[in-house]
């Protein structure tokens, strides 16, 4: 609370530079347009370097906020877009103390090898480089007491994460709730390494997709140990020069992944950021299953009951599925139920493209470019800012979440896909 209350008076000290710079200046247009990106850029790097320090629930915040980036200002996302990768090491002491808490030995009783510095960090735990009898691991050691500090570590970042987003807390408050959960979750390594035994015996036979070997005997509630895999990031991958036929089969097995474990398992992975796949011997590997989703097939029938492409043809079906999922709500008044149903026209439009052909060009830069610019012009649109009531379904969150997040991937790697649809859309 004390680092946080620090940087709001940073910020607060760039805002007053901001309109001090504002004064000076005068009402030039472009003039106020960069001292206005000026402080942006300035907030969003005291935000980031505090949220990268306290780890946990702050540095979660941030990846997730940096996987769609029409939901933040631009500043923000070029930051925040570092807690896939770039975060502060945890002391090695730590690491040695958690081991014994752990297993009652250090980490060099247990492998031949174990490397102080860690490979990888996060926002829950990093990872470190481990062998044992000639074989490589890769071990994640969690953070110690982020568990025990998350909920208030929510707390006290929600003002925050309210007033850059522009949102009322009690409208927004359920989502609150569910981000949680699915936070408390990813710091019990006893349960993410259930779901990633479950989840990578469910999808042993897609092709192209590659998941670790699990150790159990290796891990615990706050250290989870697996094979090592040697492979480029799946962003590295996408931005260096390969040819279109490797993008296509990587894209490919990304897609038959998602739609497997959502339509199929509705069981699936929900932290689609690049560090959590990496590119091996011409598969896709999927690294971390900590963060997972359950859904209903009540809820599930009505979440994708908008795929279905005679819906937004028919006005009737249209309201019913949207009162179903508790999008237009009993207080609406006819306005702006109107407003909702054109919206999710539009969304539905773009969204939807994807499952109207046999094959799909995520490469195409219009595509993806047309739904940032949508959501920016929602973003900004004051109907909907002032639209009051909580809407739809707090699962929404991480089925919107792992779309996003593969169509962002897919159009990155510029791929060409092959659609498989679900038994009932065929």
């Amino acid at each position: 609370m004390a680092a946080l209350g620090g940087t709001g008076a940073k910020v607060g000290i760039n805002y007053l530079k901001y309109y001090g710079k504002r004064v000076m200046a005068g009402s030039d247009d472009s003039t106020e347009e960069k001292h206005a990106r000026k402080l942006d850029e300035e907030n969003a790097s005291t935000i980031y370097e505090t949220f990268s320090k306290l780890k946990g629930g702050p540095l979660k915040l941030a990846q997730m906020l940096s996987i769609d980036k029409n939901l933040l200002p631009t500043a923000y996302a070029n930051q925040f877009v570092q807690a896939q990768y770039s975060v502060p090491p945890l002391s090695y002491p730590l690491v040695v103390r958690t081991f014994c808490r752990e297993f009652g030995k250090e980490p060099l009783d247990i492998f031949d090898r174990f490397d102080r510095e860690a490979a990888h960090g996060a926002s829950i735990g990093q990872v470190h480089k481990a062998s044992l009898k000639g074989l490589d691991y890769a071990v994640k050691v969690q953070y110690p007491g982020v568990a025990e500090s998350l909920k208030s570590d929510l707390r006290v970042i929600k003002p925050i994460a309210l007033r850059i987003l522009g949102l009322r807390h009690r409208d927004v408050e359920k989502y609150f709730q569910e981000v949680e959960t699915r936070l408390l979750e990813e710091t019990d390594y006893g349960l993410e390494l259930e779901r990633s035994l479950h989840l990578s015996k469910a999808s042993a036979h897609l092709p192209n997709v590659r998941f670790p070997e699990y150790h159990p005997e290796l891990s615990s509630r706050h250290i989870l140990s697996m094979r090592w895999i040697d492979g480029i990031p799946l962003d590295r991958f996408a931005d260096g020069e390969t040819s279109q036929e490797k993008r296509d089969l990587i894209g490919q097995a990304l897609w038959d992944f998602y739609s497997h474990q959502v339509h199929d398992l509705n069981l699936f992975h929900a932290d689609p950021h690049p560090g959590n796949f990496l590119v091996s011997d011409g598969m896709l590997c999927v690294l971390d299953f900590g963060c997972t989703k359950q859904i209903t097939k009540e809820f599930y029938r009505k979440q994708f009951r908008f795929l279905d492409p005679n819906l937004p043809k028919n006005p009737a079906l249209l309201e019913e599925a949207l009162r179903d999922l508790k999008v237009i709500i009993p207080s609406d008044t006819g306005k702006e139920i109107h407003q909702i149903m054109m919206l999710c026209r539009t969304w539905l439009d773009l969204l939807a493209l994807p499952f109207r052909s046999e094959r799909f060009n995520f490469g195409d830069p219009g595509f993806l470019k047309s739904i940032y610019d949508l959501g920016e012009e929602n973003r900004k649109a004051d109907n909907l800012r002032t639209m009051k009531g909580e809407r739809g379904s707090p699962d929404t969150i991480y089925v919107n979440r792992a779309f996003f997040g593969l169509y962002s991937l897919l159009g990155r790697l510029r791929a060409q896909v092959s659609i498989s649809l679900p038994d009932w859309l065929r």
